[in-house]
């Protein structure tokens, strides 16, 4: 469809009804390791105490994934659920796309590695990284795929191994988070709108904000590169912060406009959980109720990428959303990135 044919339709909806072809979520699952490390298992490591933590942050406990256990086995496993929810067999997936920053390796792709572990021998497979905004920039990349018609079944995961990042001596980061995965089966489902529209932005000028500075070309792995820390995650936690509310709120905005919605029509909000004094500050921009959020942080921490789809799973499995339910997901990541998405459920 051309840009001038696009433009005369204002509301998503009618869009993509035009196009003949819509994009639904027909199953999510989800998976997160069964050791939890408490604050107060924390406050054994670095300086640090349990009100400190839950007072700056909401977070109260995390999980974390065995040594031998990597973003791929998160991933499929996360998969594995919501492929039983939808009733789908790994013949039948047509394309798998994982979004993290902790794959098990450079190259190749963890999606490769989660096409072999779950069977889907026949699908296509590759990564993005869009850090914690990676999940809805996944949905968005996959919903054209289906839309297109290109393919009838889409896996997207959003799966980290945070953890194997983080720097275990900096009180500031290693409180903030923790693994886990979260997996959506996207298919056309007749007489459903589903994926009603996805904003995606980002601001290369502060990506000095938060990253893993090692690793990559700019910084190979060396004895010094090692020594200096570049291989720990690092974050300016009050700029950090600053930014994402704005963002997280202007991208929700943005998305209800597009579907001509007031955030009292939506459900359930669904925001990255990052951050408890976050989630609050753009809730409260917004105008959304305290029932309208989702919030599952204090047992997870910040999942990044897997965030928002592990979320998203609980509040199905709790009735929180139900069939016909508009969803509102916002997240902000590095990058820096951010998105929002509006979903008929």
């Amino acid at each position: 469809m051309s840009e001038s044919t696009a433009v005369k339709f204002k509301n998503p909806r009618a869009r993509y009804n035009f196009l003949g072809r819509t994009c639904s979520i027909a199953s999510v699952g989800s998976y997160v390791p069964k050791k939890v490390l408490t604050n107060a298992d924390l406050e054994k490591l670095v300086d640090t105490s349990d009100e400190w933590i839950l007072t700056r942050t909401g977070i109260r406990e995390r999980r974390i994934a065995a040594k031998d256990e990597f973003t791929s086995d998160l991933a499929a496993k996360a998969a594995t659920k919501a492929m039983a929810k939808a009733g789908i067999t790994p013949d039948k997936i047509d394309l798998i796309i994982v979004a993290t920053v902790t794959p098990d390796m450079p190259f190749p792709a963890t999606a490769c590695l989660v096409q072999q572990k779950i069977g889907a021998s026949r699908a296509a497979a590759f990564d993005i990284e869009a850090a914690c905004s990676g999940f809805i920039y996944a949905l968005e990349i996959g919903q054209q795929f289906i839309m297109s018609r290109t393919y009838d079944t889409v896996l997207v995961i959003g799966a980290e191994k945070l953890s194997s990042i983080v720097n275990w001596r900096d009180r500031n980061t290693c409180v903030l988070f923790g693994d886990g995965a979260g997996a959506a089966i996207l298919q056309n489902r007749p007489n459903s709108h589903g994926l009603l529209t996805a904003v995606m932005g980002a601001d290369g000028s502060k990506a000095d904000l938060l990253g893993l500075p090692g690793g990559g070309s700019r910084h190979p792995a060396s004895i010094e590169s090692v020594k200096a820390g570049l291989h720990y995650l690092q974050m300016d936690g009050p700029e950090t912060y600053k930014n994402a509310i704005e963002a997280m709120y202007n991208a929700a905005r943005e998305a209800l406009a597009r579907c001509e919605l007031d955030v009292s029509q939506i459900k359930c909000i669904i925001p990255h959980q990052a951050n408890r004094r976050i989630i609050d500050a753009v809730a409260k921009r917004l105008g959304a109720r305290p029932d309208q959020v989702f919030v599952n942080l204090d047992k997870y921490g910040n999942t990044s990428a897997a965030s928002v789809a592990i979320a998203l799973d609980e509040a199905v499995e709790s009735g929180r959303i139900k069939r016909g339910d508009l969803v509102l997901l916002v997240v902000f990541g590095a990058g820096l990135t951010w998105g929002a998405a509006v979903i008929e459920w």
